[in-house]
């Protein structure tokens, strides 16, 4: 039994995801992250947010949380 038999490559390179966020169709390898990395090769180790949509919603929560962290000491 070869690992090839298994799965190959091509089951990923083909392979399309619509992102929860954006609700645009794009590519599993180039536009999502990879979460799980001892599930490499399938199509579930794969984020379900691109990451325009991940970096946009980290950057917007970073700026609203340094907004309220400090305040002037009520002595």
């Amino acid at each position: 039994m070869d690992i090839e038999d298994q799965f190959s490559l091509e089951h990923l390179i083909f392979v399309e995801r619509q992102c929860r966020v954006c609700g645009k169709v794009k590519d599993l390898l180039n536009d999502f992250y990879l979460t799980r990395k001892h599930k490499r090769p399938f199509p579930s180790a794969y984020s379900y947010e691109c990451k325009q949509c991940s970096i946009k919603r980290i950057l917007s929560n970073r700026k609203s949380i340094h907004k309220h962290l400090w305040e002037y000491p009520d002595w």
